[in-house]
């Protein structure tokens, strides 16, 4: 079942085109990729998919129902079940809040927790995320950027939502904390069923993660291909991408397939 469904979108900033007749489609607890280079239009999309902007032509539709039309109740039920990580986590918080603060946010307004049933949820989402106790009291200036990152991960799985977008949100992590973030989502997806969209350059998180992906270029969706191993990617900027991670040695890159056109 679609829980996400794009139809047509365009979307423009002074007059300038950013994205152009988009249209894709996501199902209930698959993880999809969408890659693509700096300034290609991924961020953008990924702000209109979580009503922080609305597109100027075409339709975003949430489990049927195009975010237009949500009305005051649905719409706090589709804040809740889709959340977001950015790239930038320090703009993505108060820096005066303490990381207790910013925890506890979501799960008084979106799910009416009591104080007692906050502190145990804080204390599990710690625990997943892999931040000791002892950071609960501190604010964002205080935190590196790593635990920042988690921090705003946990927020975002706090009201165990239906859908998570992360917008470069793990690339700014080393690659241990990477593989740690991947095995957590991958035990989330397994109990709850959460869709994760990651919107990344990073063709190798693609390939350790992903079910599908959706290559985008000037603010056009130019490919879309189930994750196999290898990957075999048939536009220019999916290949683009793919020679960027290529090993050095050309014997190497003479064993890589090619795509058959």
């Amino acid at each position: 079942m679609n829980i996400l469904s794009v139809e047509g979108v365009s979307h423009a900033y002074h007059q300038q085109p950013v994205l152009e007749n988009i249209s894709l489609s996501l199902q209930s607890g698959e993880t999809v990729a969408l890659l693509g280079r700096s300034g290609c239009g991924k961020s953008t999309l990924a702000r209109l998919l979580v009503g922080l902007e609305t597109p100027h032509a075409g339709d975003i539709l949430w489990q049927g129902t195009p975010l237009s039309r949500l009305t005051s109740r649905t719409r706090k039920d589709f804040r809740r079940d889709i959340q977001m990580v950015f790239q930038d986590p320090i703009s993505a918080v108060n820096p005066r809040m303490t990381v207790r603060e910013i925890l506890r946010e979501p799960l008084r307004h979106l799910l009416g927790l009591s104080k007692a049933e906050q502190a145990q949820r804080i204390a599990q989402l710690l625990t997943d995320v892999e931040l000791e106790s002892a950071l609960l009291d501190k604010r964002p200036p205080q935190l590196s950027g790593g635990q920042l990152q988690r921090v705003c991960l946990a927020r975002a799985l706090a009201v165990e939502p239906t859908l998570l977008i992360l917008d470069e949100a793990v690339s700014s992590l080393d690659l241990l904390l990477q593989a740690g973030v991947i095995s957590l989502l991958k035990r989330l997806q397994q109990r709850s069923g959460v869709a994760c969209l990651f919107i990344t350059h990073d063709l190798r998180l693609v390939e350790r993660f992903c079910q599908r992906v959706m290559v985008m270029d000037t603010g056009k969706i130019v490919e879309t291909l189930e994750v196999t191993s290898p990957l075999r990617f048939c536009s220019p900027a999916g290949q683009a991408l793919q020679q960027a991670v290529l090993p050095a040695f050309p014997s190497q890159r003479k064993r890589m397939p090619l795509c058959n056109v």
